[in-house]
């Protein structure tokens, strides 16, 4: 199987102003049609930002970082937008959110699915898929496989000119009827915030 190392570089990294918007439901919305991208390895991929999820401390008792708990896993959420915060869930997934807001405020993205676009062949070997599936990128853990993000990468700052994970712009303009939002999932514990609509997805 043959795979690509050469990437274009035509298209914008988001800038840091972008990640500094101090509605993470907003950004998190704004996040759809965004390419995710990575440069790990030497290697390149990329697909399409297809589902999010908004979290911050301030009240919402889904953040890991609620009333501004902070801890060796949640100190990244307090730095300033543009930040990787990778971490480990049930100890097997490793789950790519980008923080936002300016430094202290503690609220993040969580990336939940992409479309693969961009070299499909080394997310397939990635995943151990023969042939293209929805299930290759179709959720958090197995996105950041597909894409070679692990917890080595979180506090890393996507911003950076030479940075092994950005997010970039192509250009891609949603219409509001594109985009539905909904409750976040596996969040039973956060009571009253359960039934928050911060889960959005394209249609």
């Amino acid at each position: 199987m043959k795979l690509l190392n050469n990437f274009n570089n035509k298209y914008q990294r988001l800038p840091r102003s972008f990640f500094l918007n101090q509605n993470v439901v907003e950004v998190s919305r704004q996040l759809l049609g965004k390419y995710l991208v990575t440069q790990i390895d030497g290697q390149y991929s990329a697909g399409k930002i297809i589902e999010t999820e908004a979290y911050q401390a301030d009240g919402d008792k889904a953040c890991h970082a609620y009333n501004n708990r902070r801890t060796k896993r949640t100190e990244v959420m307090f730095a300033q937008g543009g930040t990787a915060y990778v971490y480990l869930c049930y100890g097997i997934h490793h789950l790519f959110n980008v923080v936002t807001g300016p430094k202290e405020a503690a609220q993040a993205v969580l990336i939940r699915a992409i479309t693969p676009t961009d070299n499909i062949p080394l997310m397939l070997e990635r995943r151990n898929f023969t042939v293209l599936k929805p299930q290759l990128t179709a959720g958090p853990g197995v996105m950041t496989k597909a894409l070679g993000i692990n917890t080595a990468y979180t506090g890393m700052d996507l911003c950076q000119s030479d940075s092994k994970i950005w997010i970039e712009d192509r250009g891609i303009i949603l219409q509001p009827d594109e985009i539905t939002a909904s409750p976040r999932v596996g969040i039973d514990y956060a009571e009253e915030c359960v039934s928050w609509p911060w889960r959005f997805r394209l249609l």
